[in-house]
């Protein structure tokens, strides 16, 4: 009987994170918990100016003019510290689950037994080390602040093992001193980060319970802007604002959607990389902000056809190839045949 992909296939993801919630304070009371309100998102209207590019039926200066004295109104959010605060503290836990190439759904027992012993056999010859060590980097260089660490004067980055709500053990880290284009580990954070790389494998080969809580501080200064995550509005019709942020009851925060990608920004083995560095672990290589897919099927580096020849046709992929579908399979997500 030839083996076939199952028409019903999914994952639940791995790596489980919180939404990331915003405080502000003073850097030098970043061990003072009491001393951190939480950052409340403002409304502002503002009288914008015509900007945009012009239609060339539109480039006529009488036109032109018309136009300028039209205002661009709009009412926008906006997040700020405020001006008694220079710092930014940013607050979100992470669950590592085990369990990675089990399905939560799977129509066909026969693939489902093929796909969990190949997995059994990553496991086994690679372990989980490699991606542990790189979300384990992406948690210590602050990646997951998004556009809050651009600029920033400092970042700290704690990380604390909780057992029963006590932290067990915390790290703690200079995000600045790591790079955002590589995994290169800087002197004196070796030791740290390869305790936390291990703890996450051991999160994700299922030999402990692993509950993180990562707290940020960010230096950026009195009263500065900060950034929470931007809400898609779809019903734009009745939305009296050009931007709204998100916020969990009036606390400012990052979506979990949005620290996820950051997280699972761990594939340099596309091969674009020396163009923008690491990307997020997407099946196609996406992403949104190039509108463009880095690993396309018609050169069968894509998930489907790595995961096709791996399980179906028995051609295993190069290493590197097996750390980003095993990295895929901790996404999560629903990967059954096309019907």
């Amino acid at each position: 009987m030839t083996l076939k992909t199952a028409s019903v296939l999914a994952f639940e993801r791995k790596l489980d994170p919180s939404d990331a919630l915003f405080f502000a304070g003073a850097w030098d009371s970043r061990n003072n918990s009491s001393a951190w309100p939480s950052v409340a998102i403002e409304s502002k209207s503002v009288r914008g100016t015509i900007s945009n590019r012009l239609k060339t039926k539109d480039q006529d200066a009488a036109k032109l003019d018309a136009a300028i004295e039209n205002p661009n109104l709009q009412t926008v959010d906006v997040a700020a510290l405020p001006w008694q605060a220079d710092t930014l503290k940013v607050v979100f836990t992470l669950r590592v689950l085990s369990g990675t190439g089990h399905p939560s759904a799977c129509n066909d027992a026969d693939y489902q037994k093929k796909l969990v012993d190949t997995v059994a056999g990553y496991v086994s010859s690679q372990g989980f080390g490699e991606l542990a060590r790189r979300y384990a980097a992406n948690l210590a260089n602050g990646r997951f602040l998004w556009r809050n660490r651009v600029g920033a004067e400092s970042v700290e980055v704690q990380v604390a093992h909780l057992v029963n709500g006590q932290a067990q053990k915390t790290w703690t880290f200079d995000a600045l001193a790591f790079s955002l284009r590589s995994f290169d580990v800087p002197a004196g954070a070796s030791t740290a980060l390869g305790e936390l790389s291990a703890l996450i494998a051991d999160g994700l080969a299922g030999d402990s319970h692993v509950l993180l809580q990562v707290t940020a501080y960010v230096r950026s200064g009195a009263g500065q802007e900060v950034f929470p995550s931007q809400e898609l509005i779809l019903d734009k019709g009745r939305s009296t604002k050009s931007k709204t942020l998100y916020a969990v009851k009036d606390v400012a925060g990052l979506h979990s959607q949005k620290v996820g990608n950051a997280i699972r920004t761990v594939d340099t083995w596309y091969p674009e990389v020396e163009e923008l560095g690491p990307i997020a672990v997407e099946p196609y290589g996406s992403v949104t902000t190039r509108g463009k897919a880095y690993r396309q099927p018609k050169k069968g580096d894509d998930f489907y056809s790595l995961l096709d020849n791996w399980i179906i046709k028995d051609k295993v992929p190069p290493a590197e190839q097996q750390h980003f579908v095993i990295a895929t399979l901790i996404r999560g997500g629903v990967f059954g045949e096309a019907g």
